[in-house]
């Protein structure tokens, strides 16, 4: 009975990382029934990350009142896996792009739930808290996250207050000696998929403000309270760490704040559902997603996933939307084949209309072959 990982990323715009892995599932067992399969569905970080984490490694979903966008009151989640020890929290949940409909405004929200969610798995027994930092309507540097922990933020005057996008610049003064110790000791991940500084033209609020309501004259309001928040902290090369900038500055609040390490989505991914020990049993790993490319090679799903492969010598059958051009290095990095779903000359509305029949008859093809081989 041959033995299957199914770990592909979503095709954005047409299917979830879940719905992949049920059409790559079905394929399979098209062909061949008694099949063992593992699926392990692929979120971004952002809305769907706690969903997926749970489909693939199991565990319960917990509910817990937080501060929203706005400091309102919102019914928010997170997920403790099975075995209690590692908790998974997603930004969107609490503070997500989609919480604050026609009323986004950068300089005003916070990141002040995310703080309470980290505090309720940590005191619900979570030695481990993965935190997925995507998808957020902030730009306030993970401030309001560390203000729920217990950091004190002053300003010139001495005064005590939690900073927003709008107010980073009137902080003079931090003291994290306070933080709550039910943090103490807890191994913190930051789940990244962007390596973009914390500030400057390619930092938090010139890549990411506008798409959370900022026009112009805020994104460089935005920008120089980033600046101003790293000079008073004594932070610079802090700031200019890959993934500072994520989250509207999350990345970096998460590792000055929390001492966390930030991973790349996938490998923070796998690293949770013990992808590598999954491997010494597997025959094969399938993965994929939308369009493999050069900006695939940059470390994202199918190449995260390959390199680990590699590894153990399993080989990667990367199904994919479209290919692109120049993806020879994919092989050297551990894909052993590429294939496209798109068997039918049709346009793009077209295709993905049929995209998950034919997911499911490309996978179906690729263990024709396999079979052939091993006979």
């Amino acid at each position: 009975m041959a033995r299957y990982l199914l770990v592909p990323d979503s095709y954005k715009g047409t299917m979830f990382s879940e719905k992949v892995c049920e059409a790559m599932r079905r394929g399979i067992l098209a062909i061949e029934p008694e099949a063992e399969i593992n699926s392990i569905p692929v979120a971004d970080g952002g809305e769907g990350s706690v969903d997926a984490f749970l489909q693939a490694a199991g565990g319960e979903k917990l509910r817990a009142s937080v501060s929203g966008p706005y400091f309102n009151r919102v019914d928010s989640y997170y997920a403790l896996l099975k075995g209690g020890r590692t908790a998974v929290i997603e930004m969107a949940a609490c503070c997500g792009l989609p919480m604050v409909y026609d009323r986004r405004n950068p300089e005003l929200t916070t990141t002040y739930g995310v703080g309470e969610l980290m505090l309720h798995a940590a005191k619900a027994g979570a030695q481990r808290i993965v935190v997925c930092i995507g998808g957020s309507s902030t730009n306030d540097a993970g401030c309001g996250a560390a203000a729920a922990a217990g950091v004190k933020f002053y300003n010139r005057s001495g005064e005590n207050f939690i900073p927003t996008g709008g107010t980073l610049k009137d902080v003079a003064k931090v003291d994290a000696s306070s933080i709550d110790p039910a943090l103490i000791g807890k191994e913190i991940i930051t789940m990244c998929d962007v390596d973009n500084p914390l500030y400057g033209p390619s930092g938090a609020a010139y890549v990411f403000a506008r798409q959370k309501g900022a026009d112009d004259s805020m994104i460089e309001r935005l920008d120089a309270g980033l600046r101003s928040l790293s000079s008073a902290m004594g932070a610079e090369e802090l700031a200019n760490m890959k993934g500072s900038g994520a989250a509207g500055g999350m990345g970096f609040g998460m590792r000055a704040f929390f001492s966390s390490r930030i991973q790349m989505g996938i490998d923070a991914v796998l690293d949770t559902v013990h992808f590598d020990e999954l491997l010494k049993t597997a025959d094969a790993v399938f993965t994929g997603e939308g369009r493999i490319d050069l900006q695939s090679m940059r470390g994202k799903v199918v190449i995260g996933v390959a390199k680990r492969a590699k590894k153990a010598g399993v080989p990667v059958f990367a199904v994919v939307g479209d290919v692109g051009e120049h993806i020879e290095r994919s092989y050297e990095l551990g894909v052993t084949a590429v294939f496209s779903i798109n068997r039918v000359a049709v346009e793009k509305s077209a295709a993905r209309e049929r995209a998950s029949r034919d997911l499911q008859a490309t996978v179906s093809d690729i263990l024709r072959a396999l079979n052939s081989v091993r006979r």
